[in-house]
Protein backbone atom coordinates (compact mmCIF):
# COMPACT_ATOMS: atom_id res chain seq x y z
CA UNK A 1 0.00 0.00 0.00
CA UNK A 2 3.00 2.33 -0.07
CA UNK A 3 1.78 3.79 -3.37
CA UNK A 4 -1.33 5.01 -1.53
CA UNK A 5 0.54 6.56 1.39
CA UNK A 6 -2.26 5.15 3.51
CA UNK A 7 -3.19 6.96 6.68
CA UNK A 8 -4.91 4.84 9.32
CA UNK A 9 -6.82 6.34 12.23
CA UNK A 10 -7.38 3.95 15.14
CA UNK A 11 -9.82 4.88 17.92
CA UNK A 12 -10.00 2.64 20.99
CA UNK A 13 -10.18 3.57 24.67
CA UNK A 14 -7.77 0.74 25.58
CA UNK A 15 -4.11 1.69 24.98
CA UNK A 16 -3.16 -2.01 24.76
CA UNK A 17 -5.54 -2.45 21.81
CA UNK A 18 -4.01 0.56 20.06
CA UNK A 19 -0.51 -0.86 20.48
CA UNK A 20 -1.63 -4.25 19.21
CA UNK A 21 -3.28 -2.76 16.11
CA UNK A 22 -0.31 -0.49 15.44
CA UNK A 23 1.93 -3.55 15.56
CA UNK A 24 -0.40 -5.54 13.28
CA UNK A 25 -0.53 -2.73 10.72
CA UNK A 26 3.02 -1.42 10.88
CA UNK A 27 3.81 -2.83 7.41
CA UNK A 28 0.46 -1.82 5.86
CA UNK A 29 0.62 1.95 5.90
CA UNK A 30 2.96 4.87 6.02
CA UNK A 31 1.27 6.63 8.91
CA UNK A 32 -0.92 5.56 11.82
CA UNK A 33 -2.59 7.92 14.27
CA UNK A 34 -4.17 6.49 17.42
CA UNK A 35 -6.67 8.00 19.84
CA UNK A 36 -7.87 6.77 23.22
CA UNK A 37 -10.30 9.67 23.71
CA UNK A 38 -13.14 9.48 21.23
CA UNK A 39 -14.13 13.09 21.98
CA UNK A 40 -11.22 14.17 19.73
CA UNK A 41 -12.16 12.03 16.73
CA UNK A 42 -13.72 14.75 14.58
CA UNK A 43 -10.81 17.16 15.00
CA UNK A 44 -8.22 14.44 14.40
CA UNK A 45 -10.18 13.10 11.41
CA UNK A 46 -10.23 16.55 9.79
CA UNK A 47 -6.55 17.28 10.49
CA UNK A 48 -5.15 13.82 9.68
CA UNK A 49 -7.41 13.00 6.71
CA UNK A 50 -7.25 9.21 7.11
CA UNK A 51 -7.80 6.67 4.35
CA UNK A 52 -9.43 4.24 6.79
CA UNK A 53 -10.72 4.36 10.36
CA UNK A 54 -10.63 1.47 12.83
CA UNK A 55 -13.18 2.24 15.52
CA UNK A 56 -13.97 0.57 18.82
CA UNK A 57 -17.72 0.28 19.30
CA UNK A 58 -17.95 0.54 23.10
CA UNK A 59 -16.08 3.49 24.60
CA UNK A 60 -16.82 5.95 27.42
CA UNK A 61 -17.96 9.51 26.66
CA UNK A 62 -18.60 9.14 22.93
CA UNK A 63 -19.21 5.56 21.77
CA UNK A 64 -18.44 4.17 18.33
CA UNK A 65 -22.01 4.53 17.12
CA UNK A 66 -21.99 8.24 17.93
CA UNK A 67 -18.61 8.61 16.22
CA UNK A 68 -20.09 7.01 13.09
CA UNK A 69 -22.97 9.52 13.23
CA UNK A 70 -20.61 12.47 13.68
CA UNK A 71 -18.31 11.42 10.84
CA UNK A 72 -21.12 10.60 8.39
CA UNK A 73 -21.18 13.92 6.49
CA UNK A 74 -17.38 14.23 6.38
CA UNK A 75 -17.09 10.69 5.03
CA UNK A 76 -19.82 11.28 2.45
CA UNK A 77 -18.08 14.41 1.16
CA UNK A 78 -14.87 12.40 0.67
CA UNK A 79 -16.56 9.60 -1.23
CA UNK A 80 -15.53 6.14 -0.14
CA UNK A 81 -13.70 6.24 3.20
CA UNK A 82 -13.99 2.88 4.98
CA UNK A 83 -14.61 2.39 8.69
CA UNK A 84 -13.98 -0.94 10.40
CA UNK A 85 -15.75 -1.40 13.73
CA UNK A 86 -13.86 -3.33 16.39
CA UNK A 87 -15.67 -4.88 19.33
CA UNK A 88 -15.95 -7.83 21.65
CA UNK A 89 -19.74 -7.50 21.39
CA UNK A 90 -20.78 -10.33 19.09
CA UNK A 91 -24.51 -9.57 19.24
CA UNK A 92 -26.42 -9.20 16.01
CA UNK A 93 -27.78 -5.85 17.28
CA UNK A 94 -24.28 -4.40 17.67
CA UNK A 95 -23.22 -5.58 14.24
CA UNK A 96 -26.39 -4.43 12.47
CA UNK A 97 -26.49 -1.03 14.15
CA UNK A 98 -22.84 -0.36 13.26
CA UNK A 99 -23.43 -1.39 9.65
CA UNK A 100 -26.62 0.68 9.52
CA UNK A 101 -24.67 3.74 10.69
CA UNK A 102 -22.16 3.33 7.87
CA UNK A 103 -19.49 0.91 9.06
CA UNK A 104 -17.96 -0.97 6.13
CA UNK A 105 -16.67 -3.96 8.06
CA UNK A 106 -16.84 -5.50 11.50
CA UNK A 107 -14.09 -7.31 13.43
CA UNK A 108 -14.60 -9.04 16.76
CA UNK A 109 -12.09 -9.06 19.58
CA UNK A 110 -9.83 -10.79 20.30
CA UNK A 111 -8.45 -9.68 16.97
CA UNK A 112 -6.67 -12.04 14.62
CA UNK A 113 -3.57 -10.43 13.10
CA UNK A 114 -3.96 -11.99 9.65
CA UNK A 115 -7.65 -11.12 9.42
CA UNK A 116 -7.04 -7.49 10.49
CA UNK A 117 -4.24 -7.04 7.96
CA UNK A 118 -6.17 -8.66 5.11
CA UNK A 119 -9.39 -6.73 5.72
CA UNK A 120 -7.56 -3.42 6.11
CA UNK A 121 -5.50 -4.04 2.97
CA UNK A 122 -8.64 -4.94 0.99
CA UNK A 123 -10.47 -1.80 2.13
CA UNK A 124 -7.41 0.36 1.47
CA UNK A 125 -7.21 -1.10 -2.04
CA UNK A 126 -10.86 -0.20 -2.57
CA UNK A 127 -10.14 3.31 -1.26
CA UNK A 128 -7.18 3.60 -3.63
CA UNK A 129 -9.34 2.54 -6.60
CA UNK A 130 -12.01 5.05 -5.60
CA UNK A 131 -9.45 7.88 -5.36
CA UNK A 132 -7.97 6.91 -8.74
CA UNK A 133 -11.41 6.81 -10.35
CA UNK A 134 -12.37 10.18 -8.88
CA UNK A 135 -9.13 11.70 -10.20
CA UNK A 136 -9.70 10.19 -13.65
CA UNK A 137 -13.27 11.53 -13.71
CA UNK A 138 -12.07 14.97 -12.69
CA UNK A 139 -9.40 14.95 -15.41
CA UNK A 140 -11.96 13.83 -17.98
CA UNK A 141 -14.38 16.57 -16.94
CA UNK A 142 -11.60 19.16 -17.19
CA UNK A 143 -10.61 17.85 -20.61
CA UNK A 144 -14.14 17.82 -22.01
CA UNK A 145 -14.93 21.15 -20.40
CA UNK A 146 -12.07 22.87 -22.26
CA UNK A 147 -12.71 21.20 -25.62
Amino acid sequence: MSQLNARILIVDDEPANLLLLEQFLSDTSTEIRSLTDSRHVEQTFNEFEPDIVLLDLHMPNVDGQEVLRRLRSARESLGFLPVVVLTSDTSRLARNSALLLGADDFLTKPLDRTEVVLRVRNLLRMRELFVDLAAANQALEAETGTS
